[in-house]
């Protein structure tokens, strides 16, 4: 029942990371916003997923991960069930800061939850139930393309009802207490934020999520102003990529029983940053489609086996360990989004070169995951 609530929470949020490159084409024709308040808009959200990571972690600990997960999952569906009546910029960005606060307790909530309740094979149990977020992700844009022709209210209010229903399953379920003093205070976190390796594993995530979630957010537009269509472009993000991220953590849990954590994200370092390159110099369909495809192959072990790294390392506040981490996955969202805003303007055939942020991140993720292997021995 606990892998049940993790991978209700991790589909739904599959659904929400494809959410804001789905319905960013129709809010920027909409409302006539450019690339660069394209980027402030993915920064509300990523200060939101920020600020939430930070602080969840403690109360995780502390009063467990049932009450975090259904106050995430709130919040999310109140700016879900608003955004349909945005009047402006203004009111986008304070809804999307909303679901990236709701989204930011729900992740670091669920992956906290399977860590725990995986605790002899987290590598395998953490790639297991996330591939049901690829499944998610591959659900948003497919749908919005193919059955709902573009209609992101549609999209809004559908996935506000899968948020009630994953509510209904979080409250039904009977979750494991906290595993805190029962209070947090500096001296508590100390043996956690005073180890090096935790900034390691931290920066590395910083560089993963500008890849990982700069090709959710801007992966579609920048396809429609290299000439492809707006719904071909949605099914390359849907059946290209998150299919990819969903086969990649499919087959590589069988991989990790034999293969060390810190050797797999080394490999898919080194595949993000070939194939995220490749993918930006095409404008043909067919090949944007098989390179977006191999490159969510490569960064489909990279976050949860990254996690389980944090895991193991830190069996004892495990949630305020994970938090950190996380969050400074988050953190690379906002200042990636802010950089590849910059880049673009106001032109967005300029994403091309903006979106190069991607596979540079990739390579410092390869160096730096030597680092980490040094600091685990």
């Amino acid at each position: 029942m606990l892998m049940l609530c993790a991978i209700a929470v991790f589909f739904l949020y599959g659904t929400i990371a494809a959410m804001l490159g789905t319905i960013l084409p129709d809010l920027s024709e909409r409302f006539h916003l450019s690339p660069n308040q394209n980027g402030t808009i993915a920064f509300a959200q990523a200060l939101g997923l920020i600020l939430a990571s930070l602080a969840v972690g403690p109360l995780l600990d502390n009063e467990g991960k049932k009450l975090g997960l259904i106050l995430g999952l709130i919040l999310i569906s109140i700016a879900l069930l608003s955004l349909p009546r945005v009047s402006g910029f203004r009111s986008i960005l304070v809804l999307l800061f909303t679901l990236g606060v709701g989204s930011g307790i729900v992740v670091t909530a669920a992956n906290s939850l399977v860590s725990d309740a995986g605790e002899a094979h987290r590598g395998i149990a953490l790639n297991l139930t996330n591939l049901f977020f690829g499944l998610g992700g591959l659900a948003t844009p497919f749908i919005a393309a193919n059955l709902f022709k573009r209609n992101w209210v549609r999209l809004c209010y559908t996935i506000a009802s899968l948020t009630f229903a994953t509510i209904a399953i979080q409250a039904l379920t009977k979750m494991p207490g906290p595993t805190g003093a029962g209070r947090f205070i500096l001296a508590d976190a100390a043996p956690v934020l005073g180890r090096p390796l935790l900034f390691l594993v931290g920066l590395f995530l910083f560089l993963y999520i500008t890849c990982e979630v700069g090709i959710w957010n801007w992966l579609p537009r920048h396809l429609i102003a290299q000439g492809i269509p707006e719904s071909q472009a949605l099914n390359i993000l849907s059946l290209g990529f998150a299919l990819g991220l969903l086969i990649g953590r499919l087959a590589v849990s069988p991989i990790l029983i034999r293969v060390p954590p810190v050797t797999v994200t080394l490999i898919a370092s080194v595949a993000m940053a070939v194939t995220t390159f490749l993918m930006l110099r095409t404008n043909r369909p067919a090949a944007a489609f098989a390179l977006v495809f191999l490159a969510g192959i490569s960064m489909a072990p990279v976050f949860p086996t990254t996690l389980a790294i944090v895991g193991d390392a830190f069996p004892r506040m495990t949630g305020t360990a994970i938090g950190f981490v996380i969050t400074c996955g988050w953190t690379g969202l906002a200042v990636s989004s802010r950089i590849i805003g910059a880049i673009a303007g106001g032109d967005p055939r300029r994403l091309k070169k903006a979106l190069l942020v991607i596979p540079a991140s990739a390579v410092l993720m390869v160096g730096l995951d030597l680092a980490i292997r040094s600091a685990l021995l």
